[in-house]
């Protein structure tokens, strides 16, 4: 059976951190098993929907690099993969419902359904239909519906069973007493059709094998089991991830100023990094690593390490996952993700040598949006060049050793870090100069600091014409 997997948003505003998570186990789980990850658009609440909304849902996922089989931009065997379009498929599973008894017209009103309040044992009151409309005559229900009588239409959850049971491949095995599950609405008196109905039509239409999401939706779960029963369909396998927290310990929200995706996107953060973190948020890898590749994510993932314990955003350990990723990325293709953001008005000299110049400080970044900060070691606003000078007259030795480095320099033919270094070397030989009498003084005139990266790397990162400028302008 092919394993087909879903992620269904709703076009209410961007991303953040904890709803795209259950896109990204999805989409893991999906590609673990070689099957078919499909986008849904859940649009039918249309009083939330923002303008926009989907386009930047689709937006993020890409960036993420969670690509789809099949979603509405691209259609599927499956379409249309929004809701509001697929209200013929509802309809037709209304009437399978209502032809089998499996669901019924209900005409009580609101005042009524307010009467019939009931008292629990602890104290909470909430109100719980009855099943008042349950026993209709079948004629009494059609002369009601013909004469135009405002109904909805409920689920007849099943008399003839004590608990529904739930399997769940994170929460394992679970039971509710169906007594607590009144005959729950799927079509209002709108004739708009509820979440959780729609859901599992959607499910069964475009075979969706796992639901994984998020535990605040297990609450969901018994009544959407007993639709799957209800319309003779089997249940998918069910995971629920464990809660997100904020740094503050409250559930993330788009309200209380969750991370979005595409702030992490716009700060420049690595989106390989960004799915290596999702994925870190209630699952663990079976060797405890936590730097992790795509391709092996996509080869370990798996719900049977995934905890039922809340979890936390650390914030900080997504910026050192990223800083861990800028250091095994391809130079050429770090190169390529670190360019858009350089401040060339800051920093016009900066895209000469630029591959050189990412491999002086790649070390030090922990997001591609972080090169400006750095760049300054290499493009200082100003060297004091007036300062090497005094330090030569007061020390004749270290204008021998600038002069004896300058020399070796002029005769590298490649100009790369290796080769440079082993010039600085020769020439402090020449000069009878070594460790920090060498290098202190070569930084010193290069970057105007003593402490930087690694000599090879900054001669590389300047180029032979702006490094030899800035000997020739230091030593006067």
């Amino acid at each position: 059976v092919t394993v087909r997997t879903r992620f269904a948003p709703s076009p209410t505003g961007r991303l953040h951190l904890g709803n795209v998570r259950a896109a990204a186990f999805n989409w893991l789980l999906a590609k673990h098993h070689g099957g078919v990850f499909v986008l849904r658009i859940e649009d039918t609440d249309i009083d939330r929907n923002v303008a926009g909304g989907e386009e930047a849902i689709l937006e993020d996922l890409r960036w993420l690099g969670l690509d789809w089989d099949e979603g509405p931009d691209i259609g599927g065997d499956y379409a249309p993969y929004r809701q509001s379009a697929r209200d013929d498929h509802y309809s037709a599973a209304i009437e399978e419902l209502l032809e089998c008894d499996a669901a019924y017209a209900c005409f009580c009103t609101a005042e009524e359904l307010e009467g019939e309040a009931e008292e629990y044992g602890d104290g909470r009151t909430a109100r719980r239909y009855s099943g008042k409309c349950r026993g209709l005559e079948i004629e009494e229900r059609s002369d009601r519906i013909l004469g135009g009588e405002a109904h909805v239409v409920r689920i007849a959850v099943p008399e003839d069973m004590q608990d529904i049971y739930i399997k769940d491949d994170v929460f394992g095995s679970i039971s509710v007493a169906t007594h607590e599950i009144e005959d729950f609405v799927i079509r209002r008196t709108d004739g708009r059709f509820t979440y959780n109905f729609a859901v599992v039509v959607d499910d069964i239409r475009m075979e969706i094998s796992h639901v994984i999401r998020g535990v605040g939706h297990l609450s969901n779960t018994p009544k959407q089991a007993i639709l799957f029963d209800a319309l003779g369909a089997p249940r998918p396998v069910f995971g629920h991830l464990p809660t997100v927290l904020g740094a503050d310990g409250k559930k993330l929200s788009k309200r209380l100023g969750a991370t979005a995706v595409s702030k992490l996107r716009d700060e420049g953060l690595s989106s390989d990094a960004v799915l290596n973190y999702l994925s870190l948020l209630g699952w663990s890898h079976p060797e405890e690593k936590e730097v992790l590749t795509r391709p092996e994510l996509i080869e370990a993932i798996g719900l049977e390490r995934v905890g039922k314990s809340d979890t936390q955003l650390d914030e900080e350990k997504l910026r050192w996952i990223s800083s861990r990723h800028l250091a095994i990325e391809e130079l050429h293709e770090l190169a390529d993700h670190v360019r858009p953001f350089v401040n060339i008005a800051r920093f016009p000299d900066a895209l000469t040598n630029f591959q050189a110049t990412v491999a002086t400080l790649r070390t030090r970044l922990s997001s591609y949006g972080d090169i400006n900060e750095h760049l300054g070691i290499l493009y200082p606003d100003e060297v004091d060049s007036e300062e090497t000078r005094k330090v030569m007259a007061l020390d004749p030795g270290v204008r021998e050793v600038l002069i004896a480095v300058r020399k070796r320099l002029l005769s590298v033919e490649d100009w790369e870090p290796g080769a440079l270094d082993q010039a600085v070397r020769a020439g402090g030989k020449d000069a009878e100069a070594r460790g920090a009498a060498l290098f202190h003084p070569v930084r010193k005139l290069l970057i105007g600091s003593e402490k930087g990266p690694d000599l090879g790397n900054i001669l590389a990162a300047l180029g032979p014409t702006e490094a030899l400028r800035r000997f020739d302008h230091g030593c006067g």
